[in-house]
């Protein structure tokens, strides 16, 4: 079962790593409840119920894996591109105006700056929606290289986008802590032979054991570190 941090320092978070790996939403923004609302309110305009476990279905894939998903489950006329533009639409507002950053992200992204350590996130999300997140908050100033699911062979829990993010940092797997809020970003950067610090978020509260159980490390709040 993955160690609880509370109140120790970030140093031994660290322990000699050279590159840290975040996933985006939910992890460094507070935004899975959009994307349940997004979900929501697309279906609806289709005159589709929303099952309640499309969450959980989802989850991992990336942007383009989740369109696809989409369009054969609910056998949507519109093309793929379609579907994402729509999307894309949706959720770029709510980025800009809805979405804050998870307690303590910023002083954490700071602190790992000072030390010298190579900052990369690792998302399903598309580079739109990074830029509208991450730049709004001031979030992308600390941020060395963005990987994003779409730009390698498999989403999560595929190895794939943290071996990817890996590369551009230049860093080894074995070097790289990752900063992940669900089970399947944790497989993902797991299989890839990264350490893993699960993050608390209150969308994911039902499985949270579950979760500290697949990680090294889990932490209710950045803010519980001691930068």
């Amino acid at each position: 079962m993955g160690k609880l941090i509370q109140g120790e320092p970030l140093s031994e978070l660290l322990g000699g790593k050279t590159a840290a790996i975040f996933d985006m939403d939910g992890t460094l923004v507070d935004s899975m409840w959009m994307w349940k609302t997004v979900d929501e309110e697309y279906l609806t305009r289709l005159g589709i119920p929303c099952p309640p476990d499309i969450q959980k279905a989802i989850e991992g894939m990336s942007f383009t894996e989740t369109a696809v998903y989409f369009k054969t489950t609910f056998h949507i006329a519109d093309s793929i591109e379609q579907i994402k533009e729509d999307w894309l639409a949706m959720s770029l507002d709510k980025y800009r105006h809805e979405v804050p950053a998870k307690p303590g992200a910023k002083r954490l992204l700071a602190a790992l700056k000072t030390r010298g350590i190579r900052i990369g996130v690792a998302t399903s999300s598309s580079r739109e929606m990074v830029a509208a997140s991450l730049g709004t908050l001031g979030l992308d100033a600390y941020i060395d290289e963005v990987t994003t699911a779409c730009e390698v062979a498999a989403g999560k829990p595929a190895p794939d986008i943290y071996l990817e993010a890996a590369a551009r940092l230049n860093a080894e797997p074995s070097a790289c802590l990752v900063f992940e809020d669900i089970p399947a970003g944790i497989l993902s950067a797991k299989a890839a032979g990264m350490a893993v610090c699960a993050v608390d978020d209150r969308y994911s509260a039902a499985i949270r054991a579950e979760k500290q159980e697949m990680a090294d490390y889990f932490l209710e709040s950045f803010e519980d570190l001691l930068f």
